[in-house]
This record gives C-alpha cells, structure tokens and sequence, in this order.
C-alpha cells in the first residue's frame, strides 16, 4: 500500500504519523501559537525530530462553528508557511488541510505533497480536478455542512451505511478526476454526536472495504475530552488510546498534535502484530 509523494513511494503498510502545524489564531488547541516564523520551525523541527513522516499544514480553523475566512487570507497565511518549511526542510512531505482549489494548487506549486480536503470535494467542486492533474495523494474526510453548519446535521438512519455510501459516490468522482493516490477520513467529530464518534471507531475498519488506507484524526477532540470530563490541554492520554485503537482497527496514518506520543503507539502496535 503505497502512495506518490513528490516523486517518493511512502508505504503505509507501516502505519505513518502527521503532525498537525496550524498557522491560525482559532483552532481549538494551538490556535496562535505557531504565528510567526520561530515559532513555526520549532515547531515543525520538533514534530520531524520526533518522527513524523507528514507535516499537515492548515490555515483555515475547521472547529465547529469556526470563523469564516476567505480565499485570499488563507492564501497569505499558508503559502509563506509552506516556502518557509520547505526552505528549512527541503525534504519534508507537507499536507495541506484545505478544501479550495486555488489554495490547494498554490501550496503544491511551492512544495507541498498532498492535500487534505475535509470535504471531499463538496465545498469546492474544483479542488478533484486540480488534485487529479496535479497528480498527488487526496485524503477526503466525511463531513456534513460545513464547520459553521456540521453541529446540527448529526440525524442518520444507519450512519456506517451512510458513511459508506458517501464514500463510494466520493471515491468514483476523485477517480474520475484522475486521482490515484486516496486516503479517506471518517471525520471524527465532523457532523457527529459523541456516541457517533464512538460508533465509529467501533466500526472503522468496516471502511477498509474500500481497499484504501484510513487516517484517523481524533487528536485532543471533544470525543475524548468531553467524555473525559476534562479539557484539550489534558486530553493527551486519552488521545494515545483512542489512537492505539484506531490502529487496531486498521489506521494507516495518526494525524495528531503530539507527534512523539503518536509515534510510541506505533512503534508498540508493530510490535504486537510481529
């Protein structure tokens, strides 16, 4: 199971591990702490230091009920991010979490590899396009709405069969855009409930039936803290679990704030399998 990143084959039948750099003032647990340039390459060289094989790279907060930002602020904020690591770290595979067209095909211009849509293409139609004729890895999330509207689309009949379908109808359009290289994200905390989330995971890896590698995306999310009681600046350990079971249940890629947590689960997970 591998992808084409820049030219290099990235297998992930060991699982990987993305660390997430937000270069935003909002996001519900780093927002504003990495806004200018020291901050931003200690950041990214502690998270390559600690091992992880992506840098997700996100300018635009999808917490429920973010701000609305435009187009044109979320070119500025990102693209310099993106020349910036790629200056310091020529060889660092970054992902960038956007669902525009125009923000996606500039950030790949300057040396980005991937681009991770928590849409799928719903917000932007364009963005399979350019990803399919860029020619690099798509990772397309489930999500109702948007992040102002996902809280209150939270009503399914049967929500893995629904998952499941809407993965089915995403997947056929990414391929018929020319898109190679898909990984999917069941969204977790995307337009559903806490016990959604956890119907889920139950059942995640009922969505290797579509034979494509599975990202899993819970790092310090309400899912944990608020069934925890507690907040995202204490939800580290139960993040770890959360991750270690999604690799139980057939995750490729960890995508997490705490690269160096995320990598132990790993490194522990392979050597239980042998």
């Amino acid at each position: 199971m591998f992808i084409n990143c820049k030219g290099r084959l990235t297998d992930l039948s060991s699982p990987k591990v993305m660390g997430i750099l937000n270069c935003t003032p909002d996001s519900f647990f780093d927002g504003g702490k990495y806004y200018n340039e020291p901050q931003l390459l200690r950041q990214a060289e502690k998270m390559l230091t600690d091992g992880a094989d992506f840098i997700d790279l996100g300018a635009y907060s999808s917490k429920p009920n973010a701000d609305f930002v435009s187009e044109d602020q979320e070119l500025r904020r990102i693209v310099p991010v993106v020349e910036l690591l790629i200056r310091h770290f020529p060889d660092v595979l970054i992902s960038i979490d956007t669902f525009r067209a125009n923000v996606a095909e500039a950030c790949i211009q300057n040396g980005a590899a991937l681009i991770n849509d928590i849409s799928a293409g719903h917000l932007d139609e364009a963005i399979l396009a350019t990803v399919g004729r860029l020619k690099v890895p798509y990772i397309m999330m489930h999500m109702r709405g948007t992040p102002q509207t996902m809280v209150k689309l939270t009503q399914y009949d049967d929500i893995i069969k629904e998952m499941l379908l809407y993965f089915s109808e995403r997947i056929h359009a990414a391929r018929s855009n020319g898109i190679d290289d898909i990984i999917i994200d069941p969204g977790f905390g995307f337009a559903k409930t806490l016990s959604q989330n956890y119907e889920v995971l139950h059942k995640m890896d009922l969505f290797s039936a579509t034979g494509l590698p599975l990202l899993a995306g819970v790092s310090r999310k309400s899912m944990i803290y608020k069934l925890l009681n507690t907040t995202p600046q204490e939800a580290l350990n139960g993040t770890t679990i959360v991750n270690t079971i999604s690799l139980t249940k057939g995750a490729k890629i960890l995508r997490v704030h705490d690269v160096k947590e995320a990598v132990e689960a790993v490194k522990i997970f392979e050597a239980l399998q042998g």
